[in-house]
């Protein structure tokens, strides 16, 4: 059977964190851009990511931070992917040793195909709703239009809940979706009932694509 991957991300909180686990999703995203109010400081990051049991992924997002920072946070966190989402370019994702995921804004006019050539390096390319320079996490989609086929794998995020969530998988067969906002009852406060509908969401839009 096709299944998506999940990664519930802006994650703040251990009982969150538990909650994640115990539903089976594949990776818990943590946010280390200052002035997003899902941000967490390296030492709570550090704590977070040392609760996982094995099999689940843990992923740190950054946004045109500095090379020192990245490191620092690597070696405080020991993450197994690192998420992009700013200006920043292939070569600067690619110097730390450690696998990467770009975001992409599909808010402003690019060309997918370039993109993946532009990130060959990228471990999967992330398509958010965003627009150049911004930042997800606002509950907004794009329009999921059909995408041409590249070679990285791609993660569909944006605005995406329990309701919407099929029929974007329907539209775009991702390998992966990435939600944050969709799951929460505030900003950074995750929602255990809507963290559960999510889940149960994306299985039944699996189970469709038999």
């Amino acid at each position: 059977m096709f299944r998506t991957r999940i990664k519930f991300c802006g994650l703040r909180r251990p009982g969150d964190v538990a909650t994640a686990v115990a539903l089976g999703v594949d990776a818990i995203g943590l946010i280390l851009v200052p002035g997003s109010p899902r941000h967490v400081t390296l030492d709570t990051a550090a704590k977070l990511r040392a609760g996982l049991p094995p099999l689940v992924g843990s992923v740190v997002l950054f946004k045109d931070a500095d090379a020192g920072f990245v490191q620092e946070a690597i070696d405080a966190v020991r993450p197994d992917l690192l998420q992009f989402h700013g200006n920043e370019d292939a070569a600067f994702c690619a110097s730390f040793n450690t696998p990467y995921v770009k975001a992409l804004a599909m808010g402003g006019r690019l060309s997918l195909r370039a993109e993946a050539r532009r990130y060959a390096s990228a471990s999967a390319l992330l398509l958010d709703s965003h627009v150049p320079g911004g930042m997800g996490g606002r509950g907004e989609t794009f329009a999921w239009t059909p995408l041409p086929k590249v070679a990285r794998p791609l993660w569909l995020a944006g605005g995406l809940t329990a309701g919407n969530v099929g029929n974007g998988i329907k539209a775009l067969r991702p390998f992966a979706v990435d939600v944050s906002s969709g799951i929460e009852a505030r900003p950074g406060v995750k929602d255990a009932d809507k963290m559960r509908a999510f889940v149960a969401a994306v299985r039944r839009a699996d189970q469709k694509l038999k």
